[in-house]
């Protein structure tokens, strides 16, 4: 019965343990902490139900990896002390921000629970200082692994992004120019996909530049996610009709939702996109990121940022855009 007592236990334990690494996983991409990662719902019912591939070979990697050097689960109370009690004070942390931001707390309220929870917290780590040569490194080493994948993917964003901008044109130069140099228009529409509503895609304007074309109907799709789980519907899409047929779309959606961007074009059909989606083609730019010397991350983290952008999920897929439907545009970039 014991030992029948201790397996329900351990799966049980491990259970949690894999649906709150999926889950996690799912809010960090939505966020943009991490890159596109293949997730797969695995049930039409319930949307939080997910499995992710990546993250759970990794984690049997990883299993086999302690058990053949700590031995013992003995061996493994150190790290597993230092993980704890570094979560407890993370956890207070974040308490004084969510409690004075969003519950919008008294400032001496929260002050003083926060400073009563940090000094317990702080007991607890300290008295684990010493359990780091003994087996506590493991678990600041896989924090430290993990935080720098982070902040690597966050500041290489803001850097591509910036690099982006000093390419970007204006819809109103943008639409000047088609003006006075028209272009060959073609029946149909093009959807582009575009990381921000500020400027014209990258797509286009190389598509335009190469091949002197365009379709009557051109949409601009811009994804944007919320830091809330659900984005209300009457919130969920921003739809704004410019001259020549030309269309900015902006979605909406939490860090629980499925982006789907042939289901929201349908959807803002009724706000005003007036164009023809039966045989629309999506314009999706491809990029390769070239690390250079230039100011902004170092030359390592840069080739990292590189690296995972390379292997993250294609755009098509994670928008649930139909294969045969998508036209990649590639082009370089300089970090």
């Amino acid at each position: 019965p014991v030992v029948g007592l201790a397996t329900a236990a351990t799966v049980i334990a491990s259970q949690a343990l894999i649906s709150g690494c999926f889950s996690l996983t799912h809010q960090a991409v939505q966020l943009g902490l991490l890159p596109r990662i293949v997730t797969k719902h695995t049930s039409e019912n319930e949307q939080g139900q997910i499995y992710i591939p990546t993250i759970n070979w990794l984690m049997l990697l990883g299993t086999l990896w302690l058990v053949s050097t700590f031995k013992s689960s003995a061996n493994l109370t150190a790290a597993y002390g230092i993980a704890v009690a570094g979560t407890m004070v993370i956890t207070s942390i974040l308490f004084y921000f969510v409690a004075y931001s969003r519950w919008h707390w008294p400032w001496w309220t929260v002050s003083f629970l926060t400073f009563v929870f940090l000094i317990i917290d702080f007991s607890f780590l300290s008295a684990n200082f010493p359990k780091i040569i003994h087996g506590g490194w493991f678990a600041l080493l896989v924090a430290g692994v993990i935080s720098g994948l982070i902040l690597t993917w966050r500041r290489g964003t803001q850097i591509l992004a910036e690099r982006m901008s000093e390419r970007s044109i204006s819809y109103e130069k943008f639409m000047k120019d088609i003006q006075e140099h028209p272009p060959v228009r073609i029946p149909g529409t093009a959807v582009y996909l575009t990381g921000t509503d500020e400027g014209v895609s990258q797509a286009l304007i190389h598509n335009l530049r190469h091949n002197r074309v365009l379709n009557e109907n051109v949409v601009s799709v811009t994804v944007r996610t919320a830091p809330v789980a659900h984005i209300h519907p009457d919130k969920h899409l921003q739809v704004t009709k410019l001259e020549s047929g030309f269309y900015t779309v902006i979605i909406y959606y939490g860090f629980m939702d499925r982006p789907n961007i042939p289901m929201a074009l349908e959807l803002a059909k009724d706000l005003g996109l007036d164009c023809e989606l039966l045989n629309v083609a999506y314009f999706i730019g491809r990029r390769t990121l070239l690390a250079t010397d230039r100011p902004g991350m170092a030359i390592w983290r840069e080739q990292l940022f590189a690296m995972m952008a390379k292997n993250a999920q294609n755009s098509g897929v994670f928008f649930k855009i139909p294969p045969d439907r998508v036209i990649e545009i590639g082009y370089q970039v300089e970090l």
